[in-house]
């Protein structure tokens, strides 16, 4: 599915920043607990992960719906990630300041993959 001047799904955007988001969930991830490696760390991390895989995975299939529909499992993804680290604030794990820019950035992300989803399903008449 082509689209002009996306030639890969690293084209998009919303990729682009998601991929970021992941690092930045990484980063946030170093300083909980030991305790946490296999809760709320690595929950964040796979939440944080599935947001660009999803947005890859449904640029690669054949159909606008198939896109839409991987878009909105992105979109999941990222309502998960949203509330682990609203959690992971809750337990004292991040600073005010790591909560902003994360929230800035999910919250942009969030925008772009609704509007993404809007678009790719009016050009599908669905």
């Amino acid at each position: 599915m082509k689209k002009s001047g996306i030639l890969t799904y690293r084209d998009l955007i919303v990729w682009q920043k998601s991929m970021e988001l992941v690092t930045s969930a990484y980063e946030l991830t170093k300083q909980f607990p030991a305790a946490e490696l296999y809760g709320l760390t690595s929950q964040i991390q796979r939440a944080a992960v599935s947001i660009p895989s999803n947005i890859a995975e449904g640029y690669g299939r054949r159909s606008h719906q198939d896109f839409a529909r991987f878009l909105q499992i992105s979109k999941g993804s990222l309502f998960e990630l949203q509330t682990h680290v609203e959690i992971a604030n809750n337990l004292n794990y991040l600073n005010q300041n790591q909560l902003g820019s994360f929230n800035n950035s999910s919250l942009e992300i969030e925008k772009m993959l609704g509007s993404l989803i809007s678009k790719i399903l009016n050009q599908s008449g669905s």
